[in-house]
C-alpha cells in the first residue's frame, strides 16, 4: 500500500519538479530508494512491536488500577485516585526520560531501550485505561450484579463471566482510540535512541538531506498503519455486536 501511495504521488506530478523535489531517495525503482524504504519499513516493525506490547501491558495494568476505584471502601478508592491523577499529570516524554535514565539508578538495574519505552508508555496509558474500565464497568446495570449473586457467583466470577464481557463491548471504541494514541506517542521513544520509525527517518534525513520527501513517507506510513488499526477495531466492534 505504501508503494501505491508513492506511485500516486508520482502520477500527480510531484516527481517532475526536479528542481525542488528529490523523490529519488524514496523511489522504489532505484537502488537508493529501495534501500531507504527498506530502512524505514524495518523501523515500522519496531514501532508496531513497541506499541502493541505497551498497549497489552497498559490494559492489564489499567484493569488492576480500575478495580480498587469501584470499591466502597475509602483506602482502595484513594489508591486508585492517587495513581490516576499522578500518572496523568506527568508528560509522557518526561516519563520516558525518567524510566530510561532515572529508573536504573533508583532500582540498580539495567533496562534496554525497548523495554524502557514499553514501560513508560504502558504506565502513562494505564491511567487512561483505568478510567475507561471504571466508566465501562459502572455503566453495567446493577441488576446484572444481583442476577450473578442470585446464582451464588462470587465477586471474581461475577466480574469474569458477567460484568467484564459486557463492559469490554462498550469500551472497545475507547480502547481502539488508545491504541491509535499509543502508535503516535511511540515516536517519542526516539529521544532515548530506539530505532523505531521516527528515529530512522531522522537518521535518513541527516544522510540524504531530503527532509520533505522522507518525512512525507513517514507521514504515509503512520497514516496507513493507523487506518488499518481503525478498520480492524471497527470490524471487531461489529463482530462483538452480533455475538
Amino acid at each position: 500500500m505504501l508503494f501505491r501511495l508513492l506511485g500516486l504521488a508520482a502520477l500527480l506530478g510531484l516527481g517532475g519538479c526536479s528542481g525542488n523535489w528529490g523523490w529519488y531517495v524514496v523511489n522504489p525503482a532505484t537502488e537508493t530508494g529501495r534501500r531507504n524504504l527498506s530502512f524505514l519499513i524495518d523501523g515500522l516493525y519496531f514501532t508496531i512491536g513497541l506499541s502493541v506490547t505497551a498497549i497489552l501491558i497498559s490494559i492489564c495494568l489499567g484493569l488492576m488500577v480500575a478495580l480498587p476505584g469501584l470499591s466502597r471502601r475509602r483506602a482502595p478508592k484513594a489508591i486508585n485516585r492517587v495513581y490516576v491523577e499522578l500518572v496523568r499529570a506527568i508528560p509522557i516524554l518526561v516519563l520516558i526520560l525518567w524510566v530510561y535514565y532515572g529508573l536504573p539508578q533508583v532500582a540498580s538495574l539495567s533496562i534496554s531501550v525497548f523495554w524502557a519505552g514499553v514501560l513508560a508508555l504502558a504506565i502513562s496509558d494505564s491511567a487512561f485505561q483505568a478510567e475507561i474500565f471504571r466508566a465501562g464497568i459502572q455503566s453495567i446495570d446493577r441488576g446484572q450484579y444481583e442476577a450473578a449473586h442470585s446464582v451464588s457467583l462470587n465477586y471474581r466470577d461475577t466480574m469474569r463471566y458477567v460484568i467484564l464481557p459486557q463492559a469490554i463491548k462498550r469500551i472497545l471504541p475507547a480502547l481502539g482510540n488508545q491504541l491509535v494514541y499509543m502508535l503516535k506517542m511511540s515516536s517519542l521513544v526516539s529521544v532515548i535512541g530506539m530505532q523505531e520509525l521516527t528515529r530512522r527517518a531522522n537518521e535518513l534525513v541527516v544522510t540524504e538531506y531530503r527532509p520533505l520527501e522522507i518525512y512525507t513517507v513517514l507521514v504515509l506510513e503512520y497514516l496507513v498503519v493507523i487506518l488499518i488499526v481503525s478498520a480492524g477495531v471497527r470490524w471487531l466492534e461489529r463482530r462483538l455486536e452480533t455475538s
